[in-house]
């Protein structure tokens, strides 16, 4: 079976500190996938939090997930504090693409995690329709760390 391998080289926009709960840990006693996902979501959070947004209003538009991929590395234990690099992908019209890096530091130095990526994109929910990227989003989009 072919395994998914995620090229990340675009800008990194943002880094999020995350700390592993008890709540994201499965009977594997690790980090579950689905805690991964949350993950994720909360760096995505974080970023937008830094202008005042949410993925409901930017600006009048909210963002959709269309697409997402993880590629597991290690695995991630209770106590353990997370960085997670929010890098930006490709951008069009209506859309957009993150890459997640999540790295620990243990007594070997800085361990990669897992690697992911999510299509964004940008949805007027009054309406009920895809719009156009907004202004502040593409300017937080260009931030570059």
């Amino acid at each position: 079976m072919a395994r998914i391998k995620l090229d990340i080289n675009g800008p990194l926009i943002f880094k999020a500190r995350i700390c592993v709960r008890i709540s994201d840990i499965n009977y594997g006693n690790h980090v579950g996938n689905d805690a991964f996902v949350s993950m994720i979501h909360e760096a995505r959070m974080q970023w937008l939090n830094t202008k005042d947004f949410s993925e409901l209003d930017i600006q009048g538009t909210g963002l959709i997930m269309s697409d997402l991929v993880l590629e597991f590395k290690q695995e991630a234990f209770y106590g353990e504090h997370l960085e997670v690099e929010v890098i930006k992908g490709e951008v069009s019209k209506v859309s957009f693409e993150l890459y997640y890096v999540i790295y620990t530091t243990r007594p070997r130095g800085r361990e990669l995690l897992c690697k992911a990526k999510t299509g964004m994109v940008c949805y007027n929910y009054a309406q009920k329709k895809v719009s156009a990227i907004p202004p502040a989003l593409t300017e937080l989009l260009e931030t570059v760390l």
